[in-house]
C-alpha cells in the first residue's frame, strides 16, 4: 500500500510542476485535464501524509518500549501504540477504498431525464413526483437545477422532463438513479380504492463538456421557432427557441426555456454534446454493468431498480435489497441513505474484484 501511495505522491508532485509550465498552461484542453487530476489526487495525498505520520509515531513508540526503563513512560507508550494500531487498521481500510479507481465521469454535472412509462396519467403524475423528489434532494445538497425541456401530462405531472444539475460530484451521486422506478398506489382517479402499478424511467447522463466531444457545426442543422407553453411576453411572439439536428446521427435537441435565442443556443449545444457523448458512454456503462450489480440500471435502462409502495409506506431498492419504511420522507428528497448504501455495495464489489 505504501508503495502505491508513494507513486501517487510522486505523480502529484509532477502535476504540480506541469501546472507552472507555460507550454501546458497555454493548451487549455490539457490544462483543464491536469487541473482535474491534481484536484482528484489531493485527498489521497493528504491520506498518504497522515498515514506516514502515523507509521512514524508507531515506530517511535516501539523504539521507546525497547529502550525506556521508566514504567510510567512505558505505560504511556503502550497506550499510544494500541491507539495508533487501531487507527492504522481504520486508516488502511479508508485508503483501500480511496485507491479504487474512480469513474472519471463522477465529478461532472449531470443531465437527468424522467419519462412517464406504463400507467397513463398516473405514470405522468409519478414522473412529476420523482422530479419534485430530485429537486428537494438537490436543494439539500446545494446543487443548482435548470429545466431544459418538458411536456406536461394531461392530468398533471410530466410525460417527460429534462433538467440539468450542477454542483460538486453530481453525476457520481445521481448515476445510481438510472433505471425504471415502479410505483404502487391508489390513483386519485380510482373510485374503488384499487392499487395500481405504474412506472417512470429515469436516465442520468454525465454532462459533456466542450473538451469531451468534437462537434463539427457543419454537421448541425439549426432551426428557430417561437417558444410555447407558460411563460412571459416572449412566448409565441419571439423566435427564441432553438432546435438542433445532428445530421450524421439524427439526434435532435430543442431548447426554449430562455428568452434569449443565444442562451437557448448555448444550452442546446451542451445538450447535443451530451447526447453524442452518451453514445460512447453507453458502451462503457454496458461493460461496467456486466461486472457490478449496483450499476446494472445505468447500463440497461429497462431494468426495474426501485419500487415505491404507498400503502405500506415503503421504498425498496432491488439491486441491493435496501428498504426504508418512511416513504413520505424519501419522496421529500431524503434519498441520501439509499445512495450511500449503493455506493458502499459498489465499493465492496470493487475491493473484492481488486483482491481477486
Amino acid at each position: 500500500m505504501l508503495d502505491k501511495l508513494e507513486a501517487i505522491y510522486k505523480r502529484y508532485q509532477e502535476i504540480e510542476q506541469q501546472m507552472n509550465d507555460p507550454e501546458i498552461t497555454s493548451d487549455m484542453k490539457r490544462f483543464v485535464k491536469i487541473s482535474k487530476d491534481y484536484k482528484d489526487l489531493q485527498p489521497v495525498v493528504k491520506a498518504y501524509k497522515d498515514y506516514k505520520a502515523l507509521l512514524d509515531t508507531i515506530a517511535e513508540c516501539k523504539e521507546l518500549l525497547s529502550t525506556e526503563k521508566d514504567e510510567e513512560l512505558r505505560d504511556m507508550a503502550k497506550e499510544e501504540l494500541t491507539a495508533c494500531n487501531e487507527r492504522k487498521e481504520q486508516m488502511e481500510e479508508e485508503i483501500r477504498i480511496m485507491l479504487i479507481p474512480a469513474d472519471p465521469q463522477d465529478s461532472k454535472n449531470a443531465v437527468v431525464e424522467i419519462r412517464g412509462g406504463t400507467g397513463g396519467d398516473e405514470a405522468c403524475l409519478f414522473a412529476g413526483d420523482l422530479f419534485r423528489m430530485y429537486t428537494r434532494f438537490c436543494e439539500k445538497k446545494g446543487w443548482k437545477i435548470e429545466v431544459a425541456d418538458f411536456n406536461e401530462g394531461t392530468a398533471g405531472g410530466y410525460k417527460d422532463i429534462t433538467f440539468n444539475v450542477s454542483g460538486d460530484k453530481v453525476y457520481g451521486t445521481l448515476k445510481y438513479e438510472s433505471g425504471v422506478h415502479r410505483v404502487q398506489r391508489v390513483p386519485t382517479t380510482e373510485t374503488q380504492g384499487r392499487i395500481h402499478t405504474s412506472a417512470a424511467g429515469v436516465v442520468v447522463l454525465p454532462e459533456a463538456e466542450e473538451f469531451d466531444v468534437e462537434l463539427n457545426m457543419a454537421d448541425v442543422k439549426k432551426e428557430i421557432f417561437c417558444a410555447s407553453g407558460p411563460g412571459g411576453q416572449s412566448v409565441n411572439t419571439t423566435y427564441s427557441a432553438v432546435r438542433l439536428t445532428h445530421i450524421p446521427t439524427g439526434i435532435v435537441v430543442s431548447m426554449q426555456d430562455q428568452k434569449s435565442q443565444i442562451k437557448n443556443m448555448e444550452k442546446a449545444l451542451t445538450l447535443l454534446r451530451t447526447r453524442l457523448y452518451e453514445r460512447e458512454y453507453n458502451k462503457y456503462m454496458e461493460e461496467m454493468s456486466s461486472k457490478r450489480k449496483t450499476m446494472v440500471a445505468t447500463g440497461d435502462r429497462s431494468e426495474k431498480i426501485r419500487t415505491y409502495n404507498y400503502p405500506q409506506s415503503r421504498v425498496t431498492d432491488h439491486r441491493i435489497g435496501w428498504s426504508m419504511h418512511n416513504l413520505p420522507a424519501f419522496m421529500d428528497g431524503d434519498i441520501q441513505d439509499c445512495i450511500d448504501a449503493l455506493q458502499l455495495a459498489e465499493n465492496a464489489e470493487k475491493l473484492k474484484a481488486s483482491v481477486g
